[in-house]
């Protein structure tokens, strides 16, 4: 029988792996976190599968001014149920401009052979820096 503990432990695991992959440009690293048909949203964007994931997360031309970039978690709420999680986390980022961007992340996770992954994400955009060094996203 899984362990309560255990699982959310394996789940905070699986968010800090993505922030640290993600932020250190280890696309591929990042999109394994994901269940083989597991959905990635962002404004203006949706993505599916692993590939499908790497290849929207390295669309477009990197901007050749964004030299640091840290995503910070905090407030993890962890829902589990068996083979099935949610999970809720705030989110801000920093990156060599100073403050550029937060929001939140909605989580739906599934257990698999390799351990705890993304069924879906859905990324909120809450607030972005006008310094942002990312391109504009809708905060809607």
């Amino acid at each position: 029988m899984p362990d309560l503990t255990t699982d959310r432990d394996a789940i905070r695991d699986l968010l800090a792996r993505y922030t640290y992959n993600g932020d250190r440009g280890r696309v591929a690293e990042l999109a394994a976190c994901f269940a083989p048909d597991g959905v990635l949203e962002f404004p203006g964007t949706r993505a599916q599968g692993p590939a499908a994931i790497e290849q929207a997360l390295r669309g477009g031309e990197r901007d050749p001014q964004r030299t640091f970039v840290r995503h910070h978690i905090t407030n993890p709420l962890i829902e589990v149920e068996g083979d099935a999680a949610t999970a809720r986390s705030y989110f801000a980022v920093t990156s060599n401009n100073g403050p550029d961007h937060s929001g939140t992340y909605d989580d739906q996770l599934i257990r698999t052979g390799q351990g705890w992954r993304f069924a879906r994400r859905r990324v909120r955009v809450d607030w972005q820096a006008a310094s942002s060094l990312f391109r504009p996203m809708d905060t809607r």
